[in-house]
């Protein structure tokens, strides 16, 4: 699989033969100028909550793409408000079956409005099983006993996880994360966009590789192999 990064949380992976977007969030991240969005392709938009940073692009990039947009009821419904039929919504339980592989919404600890307050549900992460491989992604979240639940439904190849603190985890807490998923190849998000989560991506990577562990942080717009 190939995992594209465009930023603050918003990456791409092609899994299947199908590219699946996350929290699309460009044209107000000033470290992503340089991406142009009408080059976007997506056949999925999976948005893990409401909040500006992961959400800003997803009413543009759904009609632009045609893409089914994966997300809690609340913001499916929301979106469907604004003209997007091709809307899945879904919320915390078992497994549900796509065209790729298999996709559970889990628990995320962090909050969840849109722009301009309103209540948009639960946040998620989402675990995927695919023939290509499994991986998760946290969206943004606390340390949470939890995620020594993904182990049970998914062997990851990869995760991606927050690391910038204040909001969500920090790298300390992304460490043990990765112990709780039991997956030691991590793909950095969640950091550096503005100050409040600023942190030194030289020793994030050290101290992940003194816990044995491997922290993929790919340049915005670079587009790295994860399995």
């Amino acid at each position: 699989m190939n995992l594209t990064y465009y930023g603050q949380s918003c990456f791409s992976v092609e899994v299947n033969g199908k590219k699946l977007l996350f929290d699309p969030f460009i044209t107000y991240n000033p470290l992503a100028k340089h991406i142009n969005k009408k080059e976007i392709k997506a056949d999925y938009i999976f948005l893990s909550h409401g909040h500006t940073d992961h959400f800003a692009d997803a009413l543009e990039l759904a009609l632009q793409t045609g893409a089914t947009c994966v997300a809690a009821a609340e913001i499916a419904d929301w979106l469907g408000c604004k003209g997007i039929e091709k809307v899945h919504p879904l919320n915390h339980g078992g497994p549900i079956s796509f065209d790729f592989g298999k996709v559970r919404a889990v628990n995320a600890i962090h909050s969840s409005s849109f722009p301009d307050g309103g209540y948009a549900g639960n946040p998620l992460g989402f675990v995927f099983n695919t023939a290509e491989g499994d991986f998760y992604y946290s969206g943004d979240t606390a340390l949470t006993m939890d995620m020594q639940l993904i182990p049970h439904w998914a062997k990851l190849k990869f995760a991606v996880l927050p690391i910038g603190g204040n909001f969500t985890m920090d790298v300390a807490d992304a460490i043990v994360a990765s112990d709780f998923i039991n997956c030691n190849k991590i793909v950095g998000v969640h950091y550096n966009t503005f100050d409040l989560i600023k942190i030194d991506k030289e020793q994030a990577a050290a101290d992940f590789k003194a816990a044995g562990k491997t922290l993929l942080l790919p340049a915005i717009g670079e587009t790295i192999e994860v399995v």
